[in-house]
């Protein structure tokens, strides 16, 4: 057991809310890396996939190489994403790129061809897509929005790395996808994976299988989320009987309870391949990191070069291995050949895409505007402690001469004084401040602080008699 005051090894502690604004302050800039469906394919995505349960400790991971600030992990079957925050963009790219190759296993030279690097407005415009759903394989599908939430959500728990900057980015990317599908319709009538997972079965049924889709016998292997959506889609194309292999009872129960129209068979893994020799489509959507399914194992159960079986993986990391399609009579397919069956439904919302997009530039704007606003926090400070300084100096003075000419003051009189000194530096410095983070573009920002600087000539420091004297300067 761990104190509550001590740091578990290689968690990295939580930083008090001085410490993200001071860090935050300090120019700290919003990076991506990551690849996706777009620009690997799914042999490469499936070897730095990250359980969502270890989202927090890979983060921990790269912040503690020294060279990032914060950092956070998205990790799904069609993209894996790194978001973090640095002042040296050059060191910390450096650093997360040699932490991916270690984890996968991959060379840096392989890596690189194959993810994306992005920085500043770029890393923020992107983020605001994902979430948005643009940048999905399927346009607009909502899935991609809840998995952004809970980026954002595990990156602002104990152990997560989100910090101030990069905490904001994801809240904001999380506001903007929900109103992308709140005041477009770029999510209406649109799929997921699984549906697209569907009309791809449904698609070449009768040329891979010799029977319409609607007389296959069915089966789903896991019983996640992906399995209850592919059950809905299957179920509103009116096939009713599915079979369930799960390695236990909970969730298929659970599932047969929110579809009591559709009749499921509840089958643990040990009945996996008996499954299998019965089906006509079987589709995997497990988080196992190993091959369910592979050539030898087809063979094995007398699968191979038999009755003609269609494999459908919809999992990242596979679950059925790519030799399956060397198999006589067996087709397989897994998320990367979705494309095709997509095509058209990209097509289809390019009005509302760019819609979306109008909508996606105001809170990346907001985020930027924000993120630029914090450059103004030292002169903030400066401001403040300078006023606060001048405003001790005088009060003591004040004080020592309401004590010599009145004695009997009491102590609740000279707090009067002392809120009524306060409440005169508060008001007179509410306009500069309030003008400095209201200041929008970065040029603007940078002339408001050079005037305020001068104005309240903070480069001078306040002596002991309450005046202000240069700060020296190195010849």
């Amino acid at each position: 057991m761990i104190a509550s005051n001590e740091i578990a090894p290689g968690m990295k502690r939580k930083r008090t809310k001085q410490e993200r604004l001071e860090a935050a302050s300090k120019g700290l800039q919003v990076h991506v890396v990551g690849l996706s469906i777009h620009h690997a394919s799914v042999e490469v995505r499936e070897k730095l996939a990250i359980a969502e349960a270890d989202w927090n400790s890979a983060a921990n991971s790269i912040v503690s190489t020294g060279a990032v600030s914060e950092a956070a992990i998205l990790s799904t079957c069609n993209r894996f994403e790194v978001y973090y925050s640095a002042s040296d963009a050059r060191q910390a790219m450096a650093a997360v790129t040699t932490y991916l190759a270690e984890r996968s296993g991959l060379s840096v030279s392989v890596l690189r061809k194959n993810l994306f690097m992005l920085s500043g407005d770029d890393a923020v415009w992107h983020v605001m897509r994902v979430s948005g759903g643009l940048d999905s394989l399927i346009v607009g599908e909502g899935q991609i929005l809840s998995q952004v939430r809970q980026c954002h959500l595990h990156s602002i728990e104990d152990d997560g790395c989100g910090g101030k900057v990069l905490s904001r980015m994801l809240n904001n990317a999380v506001c903007a996808g929900k109103r992308v599908r709140s005041e477009t319709a770029i999510a209406k009538g649109s799929v997921s994976i699984s549906s697209a997972a569907v009309e791809l079965s449904e698609m070449y049924s009768l040329s891979d299988l010799n029977i319409p889709f609607s007389e296959a016998r069915l089966a789903v292997v896991g019983a996640g989320k992906m399995t209850r959506l592919l059950i809905t889609h299957l179920a509103s194309r009116g096939l009713k009987e599915i079979t369930i292999v799960n390695r236990s009872m909970q969730r298929p129960q659970e599932l047969q309870e929110q579809f009591p129209d559709v009749d499921i068979d509840i089958r643990l893994v040990d009945d996996l391949w008996d499954v299998i020799g019965r089906s006509d489509i079987v589709y995997t959507a497990t988080s196992s990191t190993g091959y369910l399914i592979d050539e030898a194992l087809l063979e094995e159960n007398g699968l191979a070069g038999g009755r003609p079986l269609m494999l459908v993986d919809i999992s990242v990391p596979r679950n059925i291995a790519e030799d399956c399609k060397m198999v006589p009579s067996v087709a397989a397919y897994n998320v990367d050949d979705l494309k095709a069956v997509v095509a058209k439904n990209t097509a289809m919302r390019q009005r509302e895409m760019i819609e979306a997009e109008i909508l996606l530039r105001e809170e990346a704007a907001a985020f930027s505007s924000w993120r630029e606003s914090l450059s103004a926090v030292p002169t903030i400070n400066q401001l403040q402690e300078k006023a606060n300084a001048l405003r001790r100096k005088e009060l003591e003075k004040c004080t020592k001469k309401l004590n010599s000419s009145n004695p009997n003051l009491t102590d609740k009189e000279l707090e009067a004084v002392e809120r009524l000194s306060r409440g005169i530096v508060n008001k007179l410095l509410h306009g500069p401040m309030t003008h400095l983070r209201k200041t929008e573009s970065i040029e603007d920002k940078k002339a408001t602080l050079k005037e305020l600087s001068a104005m309240f000539r903070l480069e001078e420091e306040v002596n002991t008699n309450g005046r202000v004297k240069p700060t020296s300067r190195r010849k």
